[in-house]
């Protein structure tokens, strides 16, 4: 696997695939496109690979991956890199996918915002929900602190440990986040306008649990203001029925949900239902023939928003991808359990 970071401006680059999003779904269809002889490259606009698993939940346990009866969202990064590792792809990070032209050929020729172009012969779109951006608190200021001492998602628990964490929110990552930090807080706090959560039941007990033991605080009302020099958040204010309040606060953790948008995808001519891209069920291909749409982008009857969904549909999609990349070669579908040619790809023959 490599990373393109010293790539000459203006240069296209040819390749079998273009898998416009580097998550789960994105990297399984690597290995499912690398056991039939197709070389990908992947495209992200994130600065990681992983798709939301690796942005928003890397430590929140996953329970219903086959298999695996809990698994982290950086840990499933992690095997699925392991896993296409003997493909060796090719992952374009910080990039977006701005514009596709099919060429004379019936190749695509893609270009991203920093210049890249790629001339291929087929493309999937495996980009979640498209672009998502955390929704930023209404605060004056919030962004000199963001990155610092705001955060609007949780990549590495330890370093926020002997904090003073104010968390807002009520949904699920607001009071998921607050059970899990707790342990390893020096003080926190959950903020949330009113006292009625859309969490889980559970959940929300337990929260309440470690209330009532004094063992965190709960704050009904809303953020006012921000404090604190240099990027360094110090305190907060925060308006309850009470009044107004100021308390130190050096972490505040807002989960008031994202902002998903197609972006680009959108002006792509590609048939689009409630910012979804539709799909047939037999090869999940597109409006489009050879540009291919698998994960949470797509759409169709009986669709489920999993990640095991994804993984289905990245093997049938690859399936239909070989007939476009080797038009004069027949498919002879083969089991990795009794194949000792995809054996011998995998390098365990």
């Amino acid at each position: 696997m490599s990373m393109a970071q010293d790539q000459t401006p203006g240069q296209t680059i040819e390749t079998d695939v273009v898998i416009i999003g580097a998550g789960p779904v994105g990297l399984f269809a690597v290995f499912e496109l690398g056991l039939l002889d197709i070389k990908v490259h992947l495209v992200d606009i994130l600065d990681k690979i992983g798709g939301q698993c690796a942005e928003l939940y890397p430590e929140k346990p996953i329970y219903d991956i086959p298999g695996l009866p809990v698994v982290t969202g950086q840990e499933l990064t992690d095997r699925l890199m392991e896993q296409i590792k003997p493909f060796d792809p090719t992952f374009h990070l910080n990039e977006r996918v701005d514009e596709i032209s099919k060429q004379d050929d019936g190749r695509f020729l893609l270009k991203t915002d920093v210049g890249t172009c790629f001339l291929t012969k087929v493309v999937v779109i495996g980009a979640g929900g498209g672009s998502f951006t955390p929704k930023r608190p209404p605060i004056e200021g919030i962004e000199a602190y963001e990155g610092t001492s705001v955060h609007y998602s949780v990549r590495r628990m330890e370093f926020f440990r002997d904090k003073d964490i104010l968390i807002v929110g009520g949904g699920d990552s607001a009071l998921d986040w607050t059970l899990s930090l707790q342990p390893l807080a020096k003080t926190l706090t959950l903020l949330h306008r009113r006292d009625d959560f859309r969490a889980a039941p559970h959940t929300v007990e337990k929260m309440r649990e470690l209330v009532a033991n004094g063992q965190m605080r709960l704050l009904i009302g809303q953020m006012r203001g921000l404090h604190g020099s240099d990027s360094q958040l110090e305190a907060v204010t925060v308006k309850t029925k009470e009044g107004e309040e100021r308390f130190p606060v050096n972490t505040v953790l807002p989960f008031f949900g994202l902002t998903m948008k197609l972006g680009p995808i959108s002006d792509w001519g590609l048939n689009l239902h409630e910012n979804l891209i539709p799909v047939d069920t037999e090869k999940f291909e597109t409006s489009e023939p050879r540009i291919f749409a698998i994960g949470d982008i797509n759409a169709y009857p009986g669709k489920l928003k999993l990640i095991l969904s994804g993984f289905h549909e990245a093997a049938l999609m690859a399936q239909k991808a070989h007939s476009y990349i080797f038009p004069d070669k027949k498919l002879l579908f083969q089991y990795t359990t009794s194949s000792s040619s995809l054996q011998k790809k995998l390098g365990v023959r």
